[in-house]
């Protein structure tokens, strides 16, 4: 028996009906450099996904292996309750750094629907902490995706993910959609729907999450950074948080490091992974502001946020983010991007 027919009788593969396999088995992948995949017989394929969006870099980059292998020597693993080290410091100080230090405190999780849990949890402790305990609703765009635990999947609304789990979800708020793809009017009618939403149930409502500019699981659907100021801007009018889901669309993926510089706004908290760890090792985080890390800080463990993921902060998954920020750096690499996009954009003018 081969390896994809093992694979079929023994792995569960995720988004998948496993009856398909049947007829299509799994590629059996074997290696991987730069872009390209190779199954077991040599044969390439092209991983135009990025193996869903998270390798940034090309699968066995020589610099990434270098760091993960120098850290392994080191530390493989330690707890970040009551520990911590080098990598998760150096990781959050430039995160915060690149951030001109308006995010300044990061919570480490493995996967960005675990990202997305600790910022929707995050903000509910918040108010919750600031005598606004009744502040627990969640507001989510049309067409919204951001993840398929059960909290991330309440702010989703995608309806072949959440439709057999409805019955276990707590259900957001949607309001409409600013994809441009609606019409030339669509910011200004999601904008209004937002304000009316708010004027109605804010003191309820803990927080709006976002994809910034990018609908990803829609279609990639694009929209205008002037829906993310003046979404910013209701979020201030009506004291909600705004959560910029940057887990796809971070990174360097819209042309910034982060997609809601283009916007020159900053969400209250921001999501990330995928991509921050160039595709290596299982690593998320959620980044925030001062305002909020103070609202934490007491004698009272009961105001602390009692949250926590095993591999927290893992000293290898941090030192393959180290390397991905090194390579922005050194390689100039959203500098690049640009001059690529414009490249490409001459090409497809033609």
């Amino acid at each position: 028996m081969n390896l994809a027919a093992r694979s079929s009788a023994s792995v569960w593969h995720p988004c998948t009906q496993m009856k398909r396999h049947e007829a299509l088995p799994p590629l059996a992948i074997a290696r991987g450099k730069g872009a390209w995949l190779y199954d077991e017989t040599g044969k390439g394929y092209l991983d135009a996904v990025s193996s869903w969006w998270v390798n940034l870099f090309g699968h066995s980059n020589d610099r990434i292996n270098a760091a993960i292998r120098d850290q392994l020597d080191t530390l493989e693993h330690v707890m970040l309750a009551g520990c911590t080290h080098a990598p998760v410091v150096e990781l959050s100080e430039r995160l915060s750094t690149l951030t001109g230090h308006a995010l300044g405190h990061c919570f480490y999780a493995s996967d960005g629907a675990s990202a997305v849990e600790i910022a929707l949890k995050m903000s509910a402790h918040y108010w919750r902490n600031q005598g606004h305990a009744q502040k627990r609703d969640y507001v989510c765009l049309a067409h919204s995706y951001h993840g398929e635990t059960l909290g991330a999947l309440g702010v989703t609304d995608v309806p072949i993910f959440r439709t057999a789990y409805d019955s276990l979800l707590r259900a957001a708020h949607i309001v409409p959609s600013p994809d441009a793809r609606l019409g030339d009017d669509a910011t200004q009618h999601a904008i209004a729907g937002l304000r009316a939403l708010l004027e109605q149930k804010s003191d309820q409502i803990a927080a709006l999450i976002v994809e910034p500019l990018v609908q990803c699981a829609a279609g990639m659907g694009m929209y205008s950074p002037a829906y993310l100021q003046q979404a910013r801007a209701l979020c201030n009018e009506f004291q909600v948080h705004l959560i910029a889901d940057e887990i796809a669309v971070g990174c360097g993926r819209t042309g910034t490091f982060f997609a809601c510089e283009q916007a020159q706004i900053w969400g209250d908290f921001i999501c990330l992974s995928k991509g921050i760890s160039g595709g290596y090792l299982p690593l998320s985080l959620v980044m925030t502001n001062d305002q909020i890390y103070q609202a934490f800080y007491d004698d009272s463990v009961e105001r602390a946020f009692l949250h926590s993921h095993s591999y927290t902060g893992n000293p290898l998954a941090c030192r393959a983010a180290l390397a991905c920020l090194d390579i922005f750096e050194s390689d100039a690499v959203l500098l690049n991007n640009h001059e690529r996009s414009a490249y490409l954009n001459q090409l497809l003018m033609c």
